[in-house]
């Protein structure tokens, strides 16, 4: 049988060409490799940590929903599910709480910088975040997650969680392993030093902006005072940043495309790139625009593979309890 893989996306909000390229594009290669039982899932209790306004959350559930399946994601191929659906997540998390030292938590990377840039809500559910995601991950028994090096950390704590747990009630749990994926770092159109973030819709390119507003943004990214093109991240990141990203939508290497404009003034670049995407894009939009015309229809089919899931889940989660003595 295939091994089981495993990831989900927060519906926070529209997602950026960082998400596509780090995350989304991967989901529908993997689909597609025929390697793997895939289940991609809408991470809707992760979201929480953030404080959204409910009737948002919603909106953003749906929405991200219609982003899987316009991205290629097919409900006869993987199974979509919605985190929220499925009460053995939380219940697994809490008894997963009970084994995991504080230490393990506090020393969290990611906890750590969240924390610092949203110190108005450092909740226990973001400090408890990667907890939760260790119980999304092995209530499947997945055996693959693909993760990109900022998030080795998790999956880390996931195995140790597992291991723990195995070694305490008697072998319950798959041990997963990472997936390694090569993740472009996109940078900020504003600000080449800092990661894009959709909390900053002017250095942003949204999966949805229309080819006009693709444009617009891109005209207007960072560069730097030079006038060749050449690839120099270090002394030259807003350039960099743009040579990149054409280069993950092209699957070109960095410095080859900066060869290709070798002679030509920044401002090619920056209307080939806008074309680039725009083209890339293209049918995504249509598609998306098609899902959400339909929103109930979404729904439907994510609420079928919440089904399929669970019937999963529950399985394990009634395993998981008899072994604890509950």
């Amino acid at each position: 049988m295939k091994p089981v893989l495993v990831s989900g996306m927060q519906p926070t909000g529209r997602l950026h060409i960082g998400n596509y390229l780090g995350a989304l594009r991967n989901f529908v290669d993997l689909q597609n490799s025929g390697d793997y039982r895939c289940y991609f899932f809408l991470a809707d209790l992760h979201a929480l940590t953030e404080g959204p306004d409910p009737k948002t959350l919603e909106a953003n559930i749906v929405n991200l929903a219609a982003d899987y399946l316009a991205a290629g994601l097919d409900p006869g191929k993987v199974i979509i599910f919605q985190q929220s659906q499925i009460p053995a997540h939380s219940e697994l998390a809490w008894i997963l709480n009970t084994i995991t030292p504080m230490g393990e938590l506090e020393r969290m990377t990611q906890y750590k910088d969240k924390a610092a840039r949203a110190a108005a809500n450092v909740n226990a559910g973001l400090f408890g975040y990667p907890v939760l995601m260790a119980a999304d991950i092995i209530l499947y028994d997945a055996a693959v997650v693909p993760v990109g090096d900022d998030q080795l950390q998790h999956l880390e704590l996931t195995r140790t969680l597992a291991r723990k747990f195995n070694a305490r009630f008697g072998r319950t749990f798959v041990e997963p392993k990472g997936l390694l994926t090569k993740t472009p770092r996109v940078m900020s159109l504003k600000d080449p030093l800092r990661k894009m973030s959709k909390s900053e819709p002017e250095s942003c390119l949204f999966l949805d902006d229309e080819p006009e507003e693709i444009r617009r943004k891109i005209a207007r990214a960072v560069t730097d005072s030079g006038t060749s093109v050449e690839y120099d991240p270090e002394r030259r990141p807003g350039l960099a940043n743009l040579l990149e990203l054409y280069g993950a939508i092209t699957h070109m290497d960095p410095a080859t495309v900066a060869k290709e404009f070798a002679g030509e003034p920044y401002s090619a670049l920056k209307t080939r790139l806008a074309e680039a995407i725009a083209e890339h894009l293209s049918d995504f939009r249509k598609r998306k625009k098609a899902l959400l015309a339909k929103p109930g229809a979404i729904m439907k089919i994510v609420d079928a593979g919440s089904k399929k899931a669970a019937a999963i889940a529950e399985k394990k989660i009634a395993l998981v309890k008899k072994k604890a003595g509950l």
